[in-house]
């Protein structure tokens, strides 16, 4: 293997920095006992402690956690039917649905956010009025309702992605086998395909429900009264000015981003050992 040279690894280390430099400042100011930011004045832990005081933030993480929580829960099973479909079977229109899947990943935020206010208003002129008649409930009133559909619609994708990566390293002879000693459709799903695609379904719902946490854009824009999400509380925060506590509820929301991108990765590592 040819080694970096000086220069490469110069610029390697100038990028890191120009990446992570920030983040980190924002965690160590996190910790910095000057009231309205601004110059080191000490180490303190209170910013933390005042997060568990203030019913705003509070409520907000909550919002957050059941967000990120019922959207991975159903973006995780609908991308593993369609990761599993696109990788077993044939199907008029197969490489459609293929491309399709990859647009929420490349199309910009902004762009899926305002595509998605547009098309929940048409809703909730046009259908809403209906099903509140049967149901006394409009799910396409902007709120909690509309911002799980949103986020269930850009995490599907992912999952998908990473279970039709994880199934690309299974042999389908062992399904075969299995079908071969007797075990119908559904025997074979629940006891040997599941099983060893589980690291892939498990890493695509944690990265579902990192970037749930992370998300704002789209959030942003679908979100209604009573549905504050965290990302949303800092930035209508900033605008009054940045404080130490918000220092460390970004702090918070980065070191959970850090756990579930690590848990992801490490459980798509070595996608061929489930097969064996």
């Amino acid at each position: 293997m040819r080694k970096l040279s000086p220069t490469l690894w110069m610029t390697a280390g100038f990028m890191y920095i120009f990446m992570y430099a920030p983040i980190v400042v924002v965690i160590i100011f996190s910790f910095n006992d000057a009231r309205y930011g601004g110059p080191w004045q000490g180490f303190t832990l209170d910013w933390y402690r005042h997060l568990l005081d203030n019913e705003n933030k509070i409520l907000a993480a909550k919002n957050t956690l059941e967000l990120a929580a019922i959207s991975t829960a159903i973006s995780t099973v609908l991308g593993t039917l369609l990761g599993y479909g696109l990788r077993r079977y044939r199907f008029p229109g197969k490489k459609v649905f293929a491309f399709l899947m990859y647009i929420p990943v490349v199309i910009p935020d902004i762009v899926m956010a305002v595509s998605l206010a547009l098309f929940f208003q048409l809703l909730r002129r046009n259908v809403g009025p209906f099903i509140a008649s049967i149901f006394d409930f409009d799910p396409f009133q902007m709120g909690m309702s509309t911002m799980v559909i949103s986020h269930v619609t850009f995490q599907i994708p992912f999952v998908a992605i990473v279970v039709r990566s994880r199934l690309s390293g299974l042999d389908p002879a062992i399904e075969e086998a299995a079908h071969d000693l007797g075990a119908g459709t559904w025997q074979t799903l629940r006891h040997v395909t599941l099983p060893l695609i589980f690291p892939g379904i498990l890493a695509g719902a944690i990265l579902a429900f990192t970037l749930s946490l992370d998300d704002f854009v789209v959030s942003f824009f679908t979100t209604g009264p009573g549905a504050t999400t965290l990302p949303i509380l800092i930035y209508t925060s900033v605008k009054r000015g940045i404080t130490p506590d918000i220092n460390a509820l970004a702090t918070i929301i980065v070191l959970a981003s850090i756990v579930g991108t690590v848990a992801a990765t490490l459980l798509q590592r070595n996608p061929k050992e489930g097969a064996k």
